[in-house]
């Protein structure tokens, strides 16, 4: 595939549209389900919610007639908590803007060999619990990773994130709420949005997964994706360059981005 060197070891990969980046890596997912299957192991599937995947989970549902999905295990990288007296509690799943409810809609839906307990979210209450629930399921054999067009956000890390930090609740970046009003566009208001999440740290994706992809798409990532380039290593104030510390790395873009960059 042609494409430009954002290092030496990361080149960006670059396909026609979003619905090319969807089915090539949702081929590679079903090879590695069905390779897991063979072997008897579980294989599991880091996912963010949002529009930046979207073209891999309808594209899971359109390849995945026959697959064996019992052993495929989703990790939703974070959820919208909201106060509940002393406590955190997750917004409902029936809610706009669950992540949760997302992955029900958008990749249960269109899975039904996939078991409904397959799918997993990390609870605010016990943040810890989801570090040792991926550890028992093996680790994440890929992590899809969407960066935050205004200030790299992954998951709800917000600028400032360290490589140490695990599954976590968060105070949001005022960044990462605007950039949620597009990403759920029942938000009326930058009101509506929650201030606060539960969110799996950078650490949690570089220590526990054994591949990583970025993928940008669209022409209003092309500062995301300039600035991913010039960081040229890990930096904090840019989370989305948590790719730079992950095992096997990559970073696939689509036509117009490149065009825009």
């Amino acid at each position: 595939m042609p494409g430009g060197a954002v290092r030496a070891d990361i080149r960006a990969e670059t396909m026609a549209a979003p619905a090319d980046i969807g089915a090539a890596l949702a081929r590679e997912i079903l090879a590695g389900v069905r390779e897991s299957e063979a072997l008897g192991r579980n294989y599991v599937l880091g996912c963010p919610a949002g529009r930046t995947p979207l073209p891999v989970y309808q594209a899971l549902a359109e390849q995945a007639g026959g697959a064996p999905l019992g052993r495929l295990h989703l990790i939703m990288m974070d959820e919208f908590v909201v106060r509940d007296g002393e406590a955190w509690r997750c917004v409902p799943v029936s809610a706009h803007n669950s992540c949760l409810g997302f992955a029900r809609r958008h990749i249960l839906a269109g899975l039904p060999g996939l078991p409904p307990a397959n799918l997993h979210g990390p609870d605010p209450e016990r943040p810890e619990a989801y570090e040792a629930l991926i550890e028992r399921l093996g680790g994440i054999d890929l992590f899809l990773l969407a960066s935050g067009a205004s200030d790299g956000h992954v998951a709800f890390n917000p600028p400032g994130s360290t490589l140490d930090q695990t599954t976590r609740v968060v105070r949001l970046a005022e960044t990462t709420r605007q950039d949620n009003l597009s990403t759920f566009p029942a938000f009326r208001s930058l009101d509506e949005v929650p201030t606060h999440g539960v969110s799996i740290g950078l650490g949690t994706i570089v220590r526990h997964s054994r591949a990583a992809v970025m993928i940008l798409h669209g022409a209003h990532k092309a500062a995301a994706l300039a600035r991913l380039r010039s960081a040229g290593g890990f930096d904090p104030q840019w989370p989305a360059s948590v790719i730079y510390a992950c095992r096997r790395p990559r970073l696939v873009i689509d036509a117009a981005l490149t065009a825009a960059a």
